[in-house]
């Protein structure tokens, strides 16, 4: 995310102001510029306070709750239980990390798919000759081939 952080003001009416388009924005406007890849800043526009965890935290659960399920109840009633400190603690250490980790892994295995589909690609597209070499195992290629001699004639019948 190498842009500027894209800067809002919250109002005390819940509303947030775009300060580069000088326009009230909502909620799903400030979703799609985070997927975009543009972080966001928001402030609080009385106080100057910075706003944005809060924001970001209703943009989750107003996702959440369009999809009906963010987490499971059992973790919702350890986190309800245990409180801030083991939240806070968690999603500071080991969270974050393990999120960026996947995407990480996700996006290895997405290339080398990519890598074994083009391999494929240009394998189709060698000489399909047979060698000289693999003469005594043509008869063996040939009931795998489409055009075998014992094919065509299933064909015609």
């Amino acid at each position: 995310m190498a842009e500027n952080p894209l800067l809002l003001k919250k109002y005390t009416n819940r509303r947030l102001y775009d300060t580069e388009k000088s326009a009230y924005v909502t909620l799903d406007y400030v979703t799609e510029t985070i997927r975009r890849g543009r972080p966001i800043e928001v402030r609080d526009a009385k106080t100057g306070e910075d706003v944005t965890s809060a924001i970001l935290t209703q943009i989750v659960l107003e996702e959440a709750r369009k999809k009906k399920y963010l987490l499971p109840p059992p973790l919702l009633y350890l986190i309800i239980q245990y409180g801030e400190n083991v939240l806070t603690d968690f999603f500071e250490k080991y969270l974050e990390q393990t999120i960026r980790n996947y995407l990480l892994l996700r996006n290895m295995a997405d290339d080398q798919f990519k890598k074994w589909l083009a391999y494929g690609e240009t394998a189709s597209k060698m000489n399909t000759q047979p060698l000289d070499g693999l003469t005594p195992f043509k008869s063996l290629f040939d009931l795998f081939s489409a055009s075998s001699p014992d094919k065509k004639e299933e064909e015609k019948k």
